[in-house]
């Protein structure tokens, strides 16, 4: 399943731990970074995204399907933002009783390559293309969904922005990504495995010095759940609504376009 523009796929080293952190808070190579990283974690990311959540990904990923409330519009069609290799455009595909078209955007190539065969080509489109400058069309979106990778924007209140601006009238934008939990027990234990656990494995797995070192150090430096359903609502959506799952470790975020 080809992506709709072909694009150069870098291959390097890993960017030392420095330029991680750097990135995470926002620097100003963020969204290089954070593209090459993808780049290069490619072939090892489902494995990862698995193995680390220990497959709990997968029930995160249905529930904000779930929000979406794609069966207001069954056949509309729908935005996998920052897609990755798919995971989630191909869940929505196979739902039951949808019959629309879902565009898949990732600006890292090797990504959307990776998830070739997840679901048939006439349901799933892959773009190669920005989060916060979509060749689409302005209110041309039935809704949008996003899992960790709003996250990974160099701007994220353009980004906001831009999926209200795709959006038609009534649609929805979903977002699902980490949080910090707030029980000190389970911080604590999730604050182990996250900074001190996850980096080993990952590095290990993926063959990327510190991919899974800027990944704790994004979320720590994350609006909480309630700045981002604030950052949503300045964004222009209505009736923003947020939940935790998990004991806090990941939310779910919803607004609409009016």
């Amino acid at each position: 399943m080809p992506a709709l523009r072909s694009g150069e796929m870098k291959r390097g080293d890993g960017v030392e731990s420095p330029a991680a952190t750097e990135a995470a808070r926002g620097g100003p190579d963020k969204r290089t970074y954070v593209r090459r990283a993808f780049e290069q974690i490619a072939p090892r990311y489902d494995l990862l995204n698995h193995l680390l959540s220990l497959n709990v990904d997968r029930l995160w990923r249905r529930r904000a399907v779930e929000t979406l409330d794609w069966r207001r519009q069954p056949r509309g069609t729908y935005l996998d933002l920052c897609a990755g290799t798919m995971d989630l455009a191909a869940m929505l595909a196979g739902m039951p009783g949808f019959e629309g078209r879902i565009v898949a955007a990732d600006f890292a190539e090797p990504m959307l390559l990776a998830g070739r065969g997840k679901a048939t080509t006439g349901t799933v489109a892959p773009l190669v293309a920005d989060a916060v400058c979509l060749p689409l069309r302005d209110g041309s979106l039935a809704g949008a969904i996003a899992a960790f990778g709003v996250r990974n924007l160099d701007d994220l209140d353009a980004g906001l922005r831009e999926v209200r601006r795709v959006l038609e009238p009534g649609g929805r934008f979903v977002i699902l990504d980490f949080a910090t939990p707030r029980k000190r027990i389970v911080g604590a234990l999730y604050g182990f495995y996250f900074n001190s656990v996850l980096p080993r494995i990952g590095s290990l797995i993926s063959g990327h010095r510190d991919a899974y070192r800027y990944l704790p150090e994004s979320v720590a430096n994350f609006p909480s759940p309630e700045q981002l359903a604030e950052r949503m609502r300045r964004a222009g959506f209505a009736a923003v609504s947020w939940r935790s799952l998990t004991f806090g470790i990941a939310a779910i975020h919803a607004g609409t376009r009016q």
